[in-house]
């Protein structure tokens, strides 16, 4: 209240008052047409080939168009709340959202624009996001936060390895890339899950709050960064299989303690939480069946790596935004009923994505075609029962 003219914040449409709004909506619901085009491509219903073809397209729009629009949207919310300096808003707002959609189309016009022209594009929107971030944390020299910077520009170093791999440059493949922007993400989501996992339980289910240790903390998220910078400079410098397996099961049996640390058990009754402990036990379940394929042989590693994609990112992002998106618009923290389905298909969507093509190979598609429909419910959900909240006012009142 103390930041925000309320008289000018009033002119401003509520779905440009505060960057959660338009990125949480408009990534769930790209999440579904991306998804969409995906199983219509997959199953030979359509024979549009987007840039970089439907694989390299696939993997990059799900993690640099859907899940970096969330992240966008998270830390262009937090930051208000970190420095007590008004987020970005109105036209500003509109302008960093339309260059994130510009890239997303761009991607769909191969044949309209070249390559340089459409890699500008896509490529531009991390930067410019974390230029709106620096800028309030230097101003009050809140340097601790800072690392979301360089974390930004990390993430657009891996986009870049994405397009030299569709390229064919730098010695990249379209595989490396994608392991490398999906540690990436890991490394992400166990900073953010360690900073506010632990208050949410405590809060949400009236007990004391887990405090943190510090060595478990820096061996769960030190180890995935290795591994993420492993991945990345693996153009340069390859390191053994075996350094990878074990970096894979320290970090997956750090992430497991820290989880049971957390006591995920108390949190049944609330969906809200439950659906963060559950995308938790995803992460760490992936990383050491990860960290497992380097020591046996598995011929079908890329199906486990949804554990962290479906399972992991999908289910923590659904239910990071189902929460942020409530306690930002004025409301309880209390889920629209139907989002108990919402949360429960994402999680059958992992399982049945990583378990169906791995033991009945030859329904390969069907599963493929079940796990997209599941996702299609889980974000539809979100998309139509907090459409009408991202797009009204906060119901107290307050700006934001």
């Amino acid at each position: 209240m103390q930041i925000t003219d309320l008289a000018v914040e009033q002119k401003i449409l509520p779905v440009l008052r505060l960057g959660f709004r338009p990125f949480f909506l408009a990534g769930a619901l790209f999440s579904i047409i991306a998804l969409l085009l995906w199983g219509a491509m997959l199953s030979g219903y359509l024979s549009f080939q987007p840039y970089g073809g439907g694989m390299w397209w696939h993997i990059h729009e799900m993690l640099f168009g859907f899940g970096c629009a969330i992240v966008a949207g998270f830390l262009l919310t937090a930051i208000q709340n970190w420095t007590g300096i008004r987020g970005l808003s109105g036209l500003p707002l509109l302008g960093l959202f339309m260059l994130w959609l510009a890239g997303r189309v761009a991607l769909l016009l191969p044949n309209v624009l070249n390559d340089s022209v459409i890699m500008l594009i896509d490529l531009s929107f991390l930067p410019t996001v974390a230029y709106v971030l620096a800028k309030p944390l230097l101003k009050i020299k809140q340097y601790r936060n800072l690392f979301f910077v360089p974390l930004l520009v990390l993430f657009t170093v891996a986009n870049v390895e994405m397009h030299l791999a569709k390229l064919g440059l730098a010695n990249m493949t379209v595989t490396q890339a994608a392991y490398a922007s999906v540690m990436l993400m890991t490394f992400l989501m166990s900073v953010m899950a360690g900073r506010v996992v632990p208050m949410f339980t405590a809060n949400g289910t009236k007990t004391a709050k887990a405090l943190p240790l510090p060595w478990l903390e820096k061996l769960a998220t030190g180890s995935l960064g290795i591994i993420t910078v492993l991945l990345l400079i693996k153009p340069l410098l390859s390191a053994p299989a075996f350094v990878f397996g074990v970096l894979f099961l320290l970090s997956g049996v750090c992430q497991a303690i820290r989880w049971c640390r957390w006591k995920p058990w108390i949190t049944l009754g609330v969906p809200l939480l439950w659906s963060i402990h559950i995308s938790i036990f995803f992460i760490w379940t992936g990383l050491f069946t990860l960290g497992m394929s380097y020591f046996i042989n598995v011929p079908f590693v890329s199906h486990l790596w949804h554990l962290l994609t479906v399972g992991g990112m999908g289910g923590l992002i659904l239910a990071m935004i189902s929460r942020v998106s409530l306690g930002h618009t004025g409301r309880m923290l209390q889920e629209p009923k139907a989002m108990f389905l919402g949360f429960m298909s994402i999680f059958i969507a992992a399982v049945i994505r990583v378990i169906g093509p791995i033991f009945w190979a030859q329904h390969y598609l069907t599963f493929i075609n079940l796990s997209i429909l599941l996702w299609l419910v889980s974000f539809g959900l979100f998309a139509y029962h907090y459409a009408p909240m991202l797009f009204k006012a906060r119901t107290d009142g307050r700006p934001g």
